[in-house]
């Protein structure tokens, strides 16, 4: 091996896109590649978002429908099978609070929790959250567990 015949590896080097707008003598100035008028030809062009070519864009097309409430508050919910689970892995002992299961990949640090009541309890655990649904928090008392609403 010597200097005459030194490649690059196979597959390391990418062709490069043709060079457009440098001059007639490339064969690609002039318009370079771009058509004669018409706002595409011009520099500082950008379709606007949604623009369907002067059709009536989807959106305007679609009637307008329903309301959406300003107060509405977000919960993010956590069954009683998966707190049994993580019971069962180990993961919790007896008390499960916010910071829990924020760690535990659970909730957001910024989301309010609900704990719903899919699934049943078998362990005692003490359960703070900012939600209950009725059924859960009758399976976590009838456990001989104690819910506390933050």
């Amino acid at each position: 091996m010597d200097l005459s015949n030194l490649k690059p590896a196979e597959g390391s080097v990418k062709r490069q896109g043709k060079r457009v707008g440098r001059g007639q003598g490339s064969g690609k100035g002039g318009t370079a590649t771009r058509g004669h008028k018409g706002a595409k030809s011009r520099s500082g062009y950008s379709k606007k978002l949604g623009f369907e070519g002067g059709q009536m864009p989807l959106q305007r097309r679609v009637p307008k429908f329903g309301f959406t409430n300003i107060n509405r508050k977000e919960y993010q919910g956590v069954n009683l099978d998966t707190l049994q689970a993580l019971v069962d892995n180990k993961k919790i002992k007896d008390t499960v609070d916010f910071d829990t299961l924020v760690s535990l990949g659970l909730a957001g640090k910024n989301e309010m929790v609900k704990i719903l009541g899919r699934g049943e309890l078998k362990s005692k655990l003490n359960v703070s959250a900012h939600k209950f649904t009725a059924t859960a928090k009758a399976a976590i008392e009838a456990a001989g567990g104690a819910v506390v609403e933050l």
